[in-house]
């Protein structure tokens, strides 16, 4: 389990082609100490495994299934991406409980620079959309943050100095993809809420 608080950007030095799947390997000195075979981290909120460490760059295996449903498979060497290692059992949870299970991609509609902070618009695939709630939490690229306003097909939140020197929502373009999760509390009170709506009307 992450909680949304990226710890450093790393960047991709290589990518292997494997037929149905990629290898990437991946800089970030912060992330790989002490990092074993099988460790979990996250890649701009997608949960990887670590298969090799050698220094300050691991490699990571990405299946054909991620690379279509994220937007790693649009990155290449040289890409920056955010790192994050799974949180400890009794850390603080800095920012929310998030899986690293993408649920979706979106694009960066439009950015709105302020004196002290930017607000940034964020296209939202239909199905994702009644999970999205102002004030919510949503995992973007990784980053957990706070919902401003959320609209049938967007939302929008507001990035604060340190989020945008320190993560790639700083320097990504209208246009740009990035990784979406929501709410996994959300979802679960979806699912269980419709068990027991079916299980009403069977009853009856």
């Amino acid at each position: 389990m992450f909680t949304g608080i990226v710890e450093e950007l790393g960047e991709i030095t290589a990518v292997e082609k494997l037929g149905d799947a990629s290898r990437f390997r991946l800089r970030g000195p912060v992330v790989t100490e002490g990092a074993r075979h099988g460790d979990s981290i996250a890649v701009n909120g997608v949960c990887l495994t670590v298969v090799e460490h050698d220094g300050d760059e691991f490699t990571a295996d990405v299946m054909d299934e991620t690379l279509k449903r994220s937007s790693l498979g649009a990155l290449d060497v040289g890409s920056r991406v955010n790192l994050e290692r799974p949180t400890a059992v009794g850390a603080r949870l800095g920012g929310h409980i998030v899986q690293g299970h993408v649920d979706g991609t979106g694009s960066i509609v439009a950015r709105e620079p302020s004196e002290n902070w930017e607000i940034v618009k964020v296209s939202l695939p239909a199905e994702l959309a009644r999970y999205v709630v102002e004030k919510g939490s949503i995992t973007v690229d990784g980053v957990s943050l706070t919902v401003v306003e959320a609209g049938p097909d967007f939302f929008t939140i507001s990035l604060i100095p340190t989020t945008l020197a320190l993560t790639t929502l700083g320097f990504k373009q209208p246009g740009d993809p990035v990784n979406l999760e929501v709410d996994v509390i959300a979802k679960y009170v979806e699912r269980l809420l419709g068990d027991r709506s079916q299980t009403q009307r069977g009853s009856k």
